[in-house]
Order: structure tokens, then sequence, then C-alpha cells
């Protein structure tokens, strides 16, 4: 009888044993997927990157990345970082030396999938960067925040911008992007190589890509990239008038005194029309030659409208001070410390 009762004891163990070692099993698949096991396709892994588009999925890995890994079980790799370093491995406890340059994150564990299985009959884990810099970008220029900044993933020209803060009011219209050669041909009709033929060098309208009259534009940024925007030429209109300020001349644009002054929203009761000025830089840029421009008879036909230049300044004086240095006048501008910038 008692050896009845240790039978039957033994068997229900072994029942319970298989059933937990089933529910195991049935539990790994699911978290490993539906891939688990699969062997990575050689030298497979730039040309799937390379397909895939507008996802962290598609980030190939590069020297000064890091990666966060998580391995069941295996508390020496879990949850720790790991850089890759300048000749693209990561060192891993137990596994060795992985090459992940050229990688992505599922390609990255695929292979260390492969590796653990000498170890764990079904590893389970995952792989997630943690710091990105092996794609850095250069935008330089009349951006809000210039400096190198790093691709997370695969972003356009206006994405970009957005990682910069933006561009400024005073931004020109024509950013010029300047790319490795190994990077391929930039995709823009205007875009020419460089002199040592290292570079191909491309241009973008910012108005026509951020008014999306011209969304093809709107390219995909590669690393090492150097995105400039320059500064726009501007008109300058002070004194009495409604708005003064500095005012940006668009790609082959050009403003008259009285396209001026109506962006600026008119001059006020007290202007002393009759007495304008317009104050121009001279060819060394260290002096402003006057010229006097009699806005009463511009306004009322009588003198013919006088065309302004890039960077001259249309000042419009007070009826009771009717004669202002032209050095007062260029510290009011206050070029370089906050001045209003308006486009239109």
């Amino acid at each position: 009888m008692g050896s009845d009762v240790i039978e039957q004891a033994k068997m229900i163990s072994i029942i319970v044993t298989r059933a937990v070692r089933t529910l195991l099993v049935t539990v790994t698949i699911a978290l490993a997927g539906p891939n688990a096991g699969q062997e990575p396709a050689q030298n497979a892994a730039p040309e799937r990157a390379a397909d895939r588009t507008g996802t962290l999925a598609a980030y190939v890995l590069g020297p000064e990345d890091q990666v966060t890994i998580w391995a069941l079980g295996m508390e020496d790799i879990s949850e720790k970082p790991f850089r890759v370093d300048s000749a693209g491995n990561i060192d891993l406890p137990l596994i060795g030396m992985v090459h992940a340059a050229g990688m992505t994150t599922d390609d990255l564990k695929a292979t260390l999938v492969v590796r653990l299985r000498k170890y764990v009959n079904d590893p389970v884990l995952s792989v997630r960067i943690t710091t990105f810099k092996s794609q850095p970008i250069s935008i330089i220029g009349a951006v809000k925040d210039p400096g190198v900044h790093y691709l997370e993933g695969q972003k356009t020209f206006i994405e970009v911008l957005a990682m910069a803060g933006g561009v400024r009011p005073d931004a020109g219209n024509t950013v010029k992007i300047t790319r490795d050669i190994e990077w391929g041909r930039i995709p823009l009709p205007a875009t020419v190589e460089d002199s040592t033929g290292r570079f191909n060098i491309g241009e973008v309208s910012l108005k026509a890509v951020m008014e999306a009259r011209n969304p093809d534009e709107n390219i995909i940024i590669k690393p090492n990239d150097v995105i400039s925007v320059p500064r726009a030429e501007l008109i300058y209109v002070l004194g009495e008038v409604t708005k003064p300020g500095g005012f940006v001349l668009n790609e082959r644009e050009t403003f008259s005194v009285l396209q001026a002054l109506s962006m600026a929203g008119g001059v006020t009761p007290m202007a002393a029309t009759q007495h304008a000025r317009i104050l121009r830089a001279s060819s060394g840029g260290e002096e402003r030659t006057e010229i006097s421009v009699n806005l009463k008879r511009i306004l009322a036909g009588g003198d013919e409208d006088v065309s302004l230049r890039p960077d001259d300044i249309l000042f419009v004086p007070h009826s009771a001070a009717r004669t202002v240095g032209v050095r007062a006048i260029e510290a009011a501008i206050g070029i370089g410390t906050g001045i209003i910038i308006w486009r239109h």
C-alpha cells in the first residue's frame, strides 16, 4: 500500500514538471517572437537597413553609439550599457567581441541569439539604442541652435531644422547642403561637385519647402551632412513709421521706398516725410552715404520711386527733429541686439 502511494506521488511529480516545462517553453517562444532562432542573413544588414524608412529600426549602428541589452537569466549582460568602439565592436561578457557596426538593432539581436545558443537553449533578449553618436550632422548659420546634432533614424531636411530649433527670422531663402560623395549624389536639381571631387553641394529653397510648394526638396539627410542656413539680406526702415525694423529680401527680390514704407505700415502723423534719408553702405562697408528722399513728393507722384539695396536704411525723422546723425541711426538698428525682423 505504501509503495503504491509513493509511485502515485512520483507520477504526479513528473506530470507537474512536464506541464511547467511546457508552459515555460510556450512563454519563451511568445516573448521571442516569430523570428527567434533564425540565422541572420550574412552580409544583409546594410542592405536591409537601407531599405527601411522612417523608423528607428532603420538606424545603422556605428562607433560611439551605445546599446543596452536585456537577456533573460543573464545578469552579466542584462540592462548594462555597451559602447560600440572605434573598430565597430562591442565587448560582451561570456560572448566576447561582436561586430555591431553596420547593423540595426534587429540585426544585432539576431546575431546575439545565435551566439547565445551555445549557453542557452532558447535565448530571449532585446536590444535598444541608448545613445546616438555615430551619425553626426552639422547645422550652421541662421538657426536657433546651431552646432553638431545626431540623427536618430532617418530624418528629412525639415526635421533636422526642427532639431536645431528652427530657422531664425533673419534666415535666408537658399539653404546649402554639403555631402560626402560616399553617400551618393544629393537628389536636388542644382547639385554640383566641389573642386576636390570629394563632396557634392545642393541647394534647397527654404520658402518653397516650408510652403509645401516643392516637397521633393525635403530630402533625407545623411550622416556628416553640413547644412548651411545663410543670413538673409535685409533692408531697414526706422523712425516715424508704424512698424520699424528689418525686412527680409527674398530671393531675387528688390524693394523700392514705397514698398518698404508699405511693409513698415506707413508713416506716422508726426513724420517729416520731406526730410527722409537713405543710408547706404559704401563699398568698403565702414562709412554710409546719405541720400535725401522726399517721401512727400514720391507719395504724391511728383518724384520717381527709389530702389533700395540690401542693407539700406530708410530713416523717416520726427517733424520736430529733422536731423539725426548717421551714427545715431545706425545705433538704433541694434544689429545683433534683437531688432525685430519681419518676413513677408
